[in-house]
């Protein structure tokens, strides 16, 4: 079975001491490609940095996260911009909003997004999204600037089953990663209803690592693991879960 990581940091300090040993784990876990989110200026070398080491399975997005977004955002949105029309990339993201760390810069926030939104369009790929307790305000933007060349994914989904009902109307997919496996998570009630075409498979390494690896840092070997925590949710094996997760992941991240 061959898997992918939607969504890990690949680039994080984090893994620098067991690097090799780590492209191992995803040998033998069958990890064929994992997709790289940027998060801001300080991010884009290291990023670049994974991507030499194998460009066929460390792909690269371009955008700015949320919790980056400061008073002096147009500067860095200048960079993505200025990057976004040098080279391909698999999506603008990691992009959104995110009212769990700091709201000072929530208008702010609004405002990168809708602009990084715009940029998608212009490029025709997707957008990786961040919503921390902010998924209807982003739901909102999304709705208002919907088209037809408008797709991505809700990143670390966690929400309800009316907001995954939105999402899905929007033609949306949703990432799952290691909550799926947490007691209280409460994606065991959501996921039932929603069907596997609107799902794809993520880590949000090294954050957010699965049970029983909970608490220690997360990575991209532990796909399987999210793999299997939703098979058992949906009723499927864990084949079925693989097979049509990456081939949903395939087809959105089609510019690469």
């Amino acid at each position: 079975m061959n898997f992918i990581d939607t969504h890990a940091h690949l680039y994080d300090k984090k893994f620098k001491a067991d690097w090799n040993e780590l492209v191992d784990r995803l040998d033998s876990t069958g990890i064929e490609r994992v997709y790289l989110p940027n998060i801001d200026r300080a991010s884009i070398e290291p990023m670049f940095e994974v991507e030499e080491k194998d460009k066929k399975r460390f792909i690269p997005m371009m955008g700015l996260h949320p919790c980056s977004v400061k008073k002096d955002f147009e500067k860095e949105l200048y960079i993505v911009e200025e990057w976004l029309n040098k080279r391909k990339f698999s999506a603008v993201g990691e992009i959104g909003l995110d009212l769990y760390w700091d709201k000072t810069f929530f208008e702010q926030q609004k405002e990168a997004f809708k602009i990084q939104i715009n940029w998608a369009k212009k490029f025709d790929i997707p957008i990786a999204i961040h919503t921390r307790e902010s998924t209807d305000e982003a739901l909102e933007i999304l709705e208002e600037m919907k088209d037809e060349s408008l797709k991505g994914v809700f990143h670390c989904f966690g929400g309800t089953q009316e907001q995954a009902e939105r999402i899905q109307k929007l033609g949306f997919l949703m990432g799952i990663g290691g909550v799926v496996t947490y007691k209280n998570g409460g994606l065991d009630k959501v996921l039932p209803s929603v069907d596997l075409q609107h799902l794809i498979l993520e880590t949000d390494a090294p954050y957010l690592s699965p049970v029983p690896h909970r608490g220690k840092r997360n990575e991209s070997s532990y796909i399987p693991i999210i793999a299997k925590k939703v098979a058992e949710i949906k009723g499927l094996t864990i084949k079925e879960v693989a097979e049509k997760t990456t081939q949903n992941a395939k087809e959105l991240f089609t510019s690469i």
